[in-house]
């Protein structure tokens, strides 16, 4: 008994040391596994996804994804310096690559590496409804999302073991109904709602970065009404899913549109392109 109480307590010493500050909401998160692990992989796994696609340069397409990324990273390291996280982004390598595929996605990974699909770009229609998605898929990286993802990965594997062990000398139809109950348990209480509210924060990290841009905030809610237009109402139930609902997003977004503005205001944005 003494010793799993050591090695809980051990455990919750280690948990606690190892976390970060997400900037944005000052909350307390996962960081087992650290960025100077996550970033040389993030590089070298872009470049390699670059060598392997067909990427987009020089048209007007390619030059407006560079444009509106430089906007976002300059937007996103404004409120930074201003908020006392000067220095926060010194190791990320910002780059911008605009990719010749027709999915309706685009991402960032950690470290400032963007990539845009062509098949978003009718959806997002113009620079402002690009803003959006860069603003939110640019949120993801400065939250470290994909490193909590990765902790929380980690936490879900060891609580597997532990409760593995927990069950070792029950019956085999118990230990059944412990892997059954832990997966569906951790998949549907934990890691979806865990994803769910990461998607919710980039959105309204993302309307504020794209604001700050110089970008009409108000834009965001109208790219995901257009998102929910051409996915025809084909989607999950919400609890279901990795992503909140178009509907709640849409909501979420008109709400904070306002807010965006005010921050925007604050470095001297007073006017925001559509």
């Amino acid at each position: 008994m003494k010793t799993k109480t050591t090695l809980i307590l051990l455990g919750a010493v280690g948990l606690f040391l190892a976390c970060t500050t997400n900037p944005f909401t000052g909350k307390k998160t996962l960081a087992l596994v650290p960025n100077s692990q996550i970033l040389p992989m993030a590089f070298q796994q872009y470049d390699a996804f670059l060598s392997e696609n067909n990427v987009v340069t020089n048209t007007s397409e390619a030059l407006m994804v560079k444009r509106v990324g430089e906007k976002i990273k300059n937007a996103s390291e404004t409120w930074l310096n201003a908020n006392g996280y000067s220095g926060y982004t010194s190791d990320y390598r910002w780059e911008y690559n605009l990719v010749q595929d027709d999915q309706i996605n685009a991402w960032c990974m950690p470290g400032g590496k963007i990539v845009v699909y062509t098949g978003i770009l009718p959806i997002t229609q113009d620079e402002a409804g690009l803003a959006a998605v860069m603003g939110h898929e640019v949120a993801h990286a400065l939250a470290n999302h994909g490193q909590q993802r990765m902790s929380a990965g980690q936490l879900q594997q060891i609580g597997a073991v532990a409760g593995t062990i927990a069950v070792s000398g029950s019956s085999q139809e118990t230990q059944q109904i412990f892997g059954t109950a832990y997966g569906l348990g951790t998949q549907y209480g934990v890691m979806l709602p865990f994803s769910r509210s990461h998607e919710t924060e980039a959105d309204i990290i993302g309307q504020q970065i794209m604001a700050i841009a110089g970008y009409e905030p108000l834009e965001a809610a109208e790219l995901w009404q257009r998102m929910k237009a051409n996915s025809g109402g084909q989607a999950p139930p919400e609890f279901m899913s990795t992503h909140p609902s178009s509907d709640t997003r849409i909501n979420n977004l008109q709400a904070n549109a306002d807010n965006a503005k005010a921050e925007a205001r604050r470095f001297g944005v007073t006017s925001f392109k559509r």
